[in-house]
């Protein structure tokens, strides 16, 4: 009884679970803002917001380098690289037709299917782990760092190359929407010349 007591079940949260489910609800409701609005610049906002109810959910796990790591890489590095390129490549800044598709049923059914996958895969990968609670935090820097630069190094390499490669697109298309607007205006800008030089 008295073991019972001292750890609280599923009818009876703490205050800790609950502000993990309140969190977690408000970042879902931000994640489905951000693929459902028209406005490209308000998505990134909304992402935003998306990533930080995620580090709060991994600080509120104890997991502080994680949640420390999610706020400097995604939400500091990832959604400025992402508004850099909506800027170079001047996208529409109110409501675009253009972002909007008919397909959304198809796009809800592969995003729900999806979903399902990933979270069979993860609950059948690790259903027999258990966790030791005699060693180091499972977030900690320690086994968070040996973790990534023993096994995920190459992975984290390539990532910060796809990111790279994007910013570098980003500004190719929009030297090349400069080159194809300037285009038109050089015969035009001729004529202006050779009429002036006519009149002189």
């Amino acid at each position: 009884m008295t073991l019972a007591a001292a750890h609280p079940g599923f009818l009876s949260p703490t205050g800790v679970e609950i502000a993990f489910l309140l969190v977690g609800l408000a970042t879902f409701g931000a994640a489905l803002v951000t693929v459902t609005t028209k406005q490209l610049v308000h998505a990134a906002l909304w992402l935003v917001v998306t990533l930080g109810g995620l580090a709060v959910e991994y600080l509120l796990l104890t997991a502080e380098f994680i949640a420390w790591v999610q706020v400097l890489i995604y939400v500091g590095s990832v959604v400025v690289l992402l508004l850099f390129g909506l800027m170079l490549t001047k996208a529409p800044i109110g409501r675009s037709p253009d972002a909007d598709s008919g397909n959304r049923w198809a796009a809800l059914v592969v995003a729900v299917a999806a979903a399902a996958a990933l979270v069979w895969v993860v609950v059948d990968a690790f259903r027999t782990t258990w966790i030791d609670l005699d060693g180091a935090a499972a977030g900690s820097t320690g086994v968070t760092g040996a973790s990534l630069f023993q096994n995920w190094v190459l992975p984290f390499e390539a990532l910060s190359v796809l990111l790279l490669a994007a910013l570098v697109g980003a500004i190719v298309l929009s030297r090349k929407a400069k080159a194809d607007a300037a285009a038109p205006q050089a015969p035009e800008a001729r004529g202006e010349q050779a009429a002036e030089e006519g009149a002189r």
